[in-house]
């Protein structure tokens, strides 16, 4: 089962803008290769670090709004925002290590 929770255009705003701790966002789609490889790798990370960073998924086809308004336009992007605001953004599909230290701020 995936750690990580969809979110929408309708649910952004409270979901992730209102979150009290940080949160990233996973903006992908369903074609996208690159995007399934590195899926369950925020996965595992998401459950092991859930106390100190929450993952969600945003589908960039089925919610446009919200992918450009934050100006998506390459997938897999990662964008991890704290107060609302973008604090951390990782374009690409990378292996956990790699993950891991770009999110070492969040989840060390």
């Amino acid at each position: 089962m995936s750690s990580a929770r969809d979110v929408t255009d309708a649910t952004f705003e409270a979901e992730v803008l209102n979150s009290d701790k940080p949160i990233m966002v996973d903006f992908w789609a369903e074609w996208c290769g690159p995007c399934r490889a590195v899926s369950p790798i925020l996965d595992q990370i998401a459950s092991e670090h859930s106390d100190k960073l929450e993952i969600v998924k945003l589908n960039v086809d089925d919610n446009p709004q919200t992918a450009m308004k934050y100006q998506i336009t390459s997938i897999p992007a990662m964008k991890v925002f704290k107060g609302g605001e973008v604090v951390k953004t990782v374009i690409g599909a990378k292996p956990k290590p790699a993950l891991e230290a770009d999110l070492a701020e969040f989840i060390g």
